[in-house]
């Protein structure tokens, strides 16, 4: 096997920039937990209309991300046990015991003390388990909780119902009046407008940064580099700060892309990676494709806050539509698996991918319902080569490394012997 030595200090420069930045956002984290900051709202990552909260001046709170960072610091699993001891099933969302064994230990994380919730906002985007997550969250803390109903994208045109719009646009409405009342102030609609045209220029940059994955090599790797972009995108999106941060991105990416420069010294594979990757072992895992040359040129994952690269805006002419349409439409956790296929199949043929990747996540259903019929979607009727191979994001306790690696080697010896007889 030719293996693919990854480079050790690709991406510092974006890298410190948004460690700088998210290190402030969990500044502010600590200092609302000290009744010193804004006014805390717990929020989802998909389809959410943070822009409402930073209108209001309040501070967005992502369990999810908590969750996330708590997993990347392998300090998890005494979390998810002191979940289970309190009844949450073996089978529940790792998020959700990892976020809540946190909750009872005192809010204190090596990154920041996560505030109470002054409201928990469940915006309701693909899985039914946020709405029992956002609730616990709302008896143990007492605090109130607002529920956005958000149906599916379920029309098999490009658009959304208009009723399904309007129904959201509703809601959100009801929501200005809730974030008045707490902030005993009107919304302010021209700073609204303002912050959703910075959502609209960063959301333009980072599809232009995506698209840039289609160069040959992609540079930087659209699974494993991508969650470096996401945290702006989603913890800071609609502020100065993030439009400044994916400016940055963007130059440096384009450059990298006009020099010919990947992630690795050569880019043997290029593969499409559906599902969230393992986070307590992400090095280990991105490890088990560099060493084959395996890069990602496009992300199921990278997609779970919204998708922009197929042509969403933020429209500051119609915000409330606008945000509508992004959790109704463009987040692909709230879409169907046909929708889902179909973005798939665009990231193979448009981006060039040798191979699809299913990383099935045992405790996230949403994710790993039908995958199986997934991978024999398109290994049988699209003829592409496609690997499905199962962990968690969250729990360790499901990660078998020597496993893993066997399925992922074998997976590119068989793509590798198949390009031999090509050439032969």
């Amino acid at each position: 096997m030719a293996q693919v030595t990854p480079k050790s200090d690709y991406q510092g420069r974006i890298h410190n920039l948004q460690k700088d930045m998210i290190g402030r956002y969990y500044a502010n984290l600590t200092a609302a937990s000290e009744g010193k900051g804004k006014k805390a709202i717990y929020m989802l990552i998909s389809g959410n209309p943070v822009e409402l909260i930073e209108a209001f001046d309040m501070l967005p709170v992502y369990p999810e991300v908590n969750a996330l960072q708590l997993a990347v610091k392998k300090q998890s699993l005494p979390l998810i046990l002191a979940a289970e001891e309190m009844g949450y099933s073996t089978d529940n969302c790792a998020y959700v015991k990892a976020d809540v064994g946190m909750y009872f230990a005192g809010r204190k994380t090596p990154f920041a003390t996560i505030p109470e919730p002054d409201l928990i906002l469940c915006n309701y985007v693909g899985c039914n388990v946020y709405l029992q997550w956002f609730e616990h969250l709302g008896e143990y803390s007492k605090a109130p909780v607002y529920n956005l109903d958000v149906p599916f994208f379920r029309t098999p045109g490009p658009e959304p119902l208009a009723e399904d719009i309007n129904y959201v646009v509703k809601q959100l409405e009801e929501l200005i009046e809730v974030l008045e009342r707490m902030s005993g102030k009107s919304l302010d609609y021209k700073k609204l407008q303002r912050i959703m045209q910075l959502s609209g220029e960063t959301g333009e940059l980072w599809s232009e940064i995506k698209k840039l994955t289609r160069e040959r090599p992609a540079p930087y790797d659209a699974y494993f580099d991508s969650v470096m972009m996401m945290a702006p995108l989603y913890c800071l999106r609609g502020t100065e700060d993030g439009l400044r941060f994916f400016q940055e991105a963007y130059k440096e990416m384009k450059q990298r892309a006009d020099n010919h420069e990947g992630p690795l010294p050569e880019e043997k594979f290029r593969v499409v990676m559906e599902g969230p990757p393992p986070w307590p072992f992400l090095r280990q895992f991105r490890d088990m494709f560099s060493r084959w040359g395996a890069v990602a040129i496009a992300s199921t994952y990278s997609t779970v806050g919204g998708i922009w690269e197929f042509g969403f805006r933020h429209d500051p002419q119609r915000p409330l539509e606008s945000m509508a349409r992004h959790m109704l439409q463009w987040n692909c956790t709230n879409r169907n698996f046909l929708q889902r296929y179909k973005q798939l199949k665009d990231y193979v043929d448009d981006w060039g991918a040798d191979a699809l990747v299913i990383h099935s996540v045992k405790s996230c259903r949403l994710f790993s319902a039908g995958q199986g019929d997934m991978r024999e979607y398109f290994t049988k009727q699209l003829n592409v080569p496609t690997l499905l191979i199962e962990s968690d994001l969250e729990d360790p306790r499901y990660f078998s490394e020597a496993q893993l690696r066997n399925r992922v080697d074998a997976f590119f010896e068989s793509l590798e012997h198949q390009r031999t007889l090509v050439k032969k």
